[in-house]
Order: structure tokens, then C-alpha cells, then sequence
């Protein structure tokens, strides 16, 4: 079976976006500063498309917050080996967010 979503191709990362999910919301918040952090410090930038910013619908849960769905796209727009590495990253700093 093929996964429809761009996330769930790699069982790290598939994790992380599942942990940020069910997050609170103040969490998730801090989680996209985070995410757009570190993937700016692997040098990962923001591909632009302008037909999309004219198409943008609100359809996926994380597009609620203009800051986790720009997260979203960093994550997005990184090759799958830093990808990864920001989900790893990712979920050890959501386990230091829940047990503070």
C-alpha cells in the first residue's frame, strides 16, 4: 500500500509529526520554532511556489498555524537524511517539553 502523505515515508519522521499531532497547542508552537531552527541550521531553505501560495487551501491539520505549516514545509523541503535528522531531533525535544 502506497502512503498518501509525504511524512509517512519514513517511520522516524512519520513519528514525529505523530507526537507533534497530538501535542498541545503551546507545545506545537514551540515545536515549529524549533523545526524551522534546525532545519535552517542544515541549510535547508524554503522552496518557493507561487501558484501555490495563490492555491493555498486550508486542509491539513498542521495548516491551523501559519508557524507549523511553514515548519511543515521546512521539514518538507529537506533532503530525506536531514529530514530524518530533525525528527530525531524533534521527538527528543518533545520529550523534554512533556516531562517539564
Amino acid at each position: 500500500m502506497e502512503n498518501k502523505r509525504w511524512y509517512d515515508k519514513e517511520p522516524t519522521v512519520s513519528l514525529a509529526v505523530s507526537l507533534i499531532k497530538n501535542s498541545k497547542e503551546d507545545t506545537q508552537k514551540k515545536c515549529a520554532v524549533f523545526i524551522k531552527e534546525k532545519a535552517q541550521d542544515y541549510g535547508v531553505v524554503l522552496k518557493t511556489n507561487l501558484l501555490g501560495a495563490f492555491n493555498y487551501v486550508l486542509n491539513r491539520w498542521y495548516d491551523s498555524s501559519q508557524q507549523l505549516a511553514e515548519a511543515f514545509d521546512y521539514l518538507k523541503d529537506a533532503d530525506e537524511e536531514t529530514r530524518k535528522q530533525i525528527a530525531i531531533d524533534v521527538i527528543a525535544f518533545l520529550e523534554k517539553a512533556e516531562t517539564c
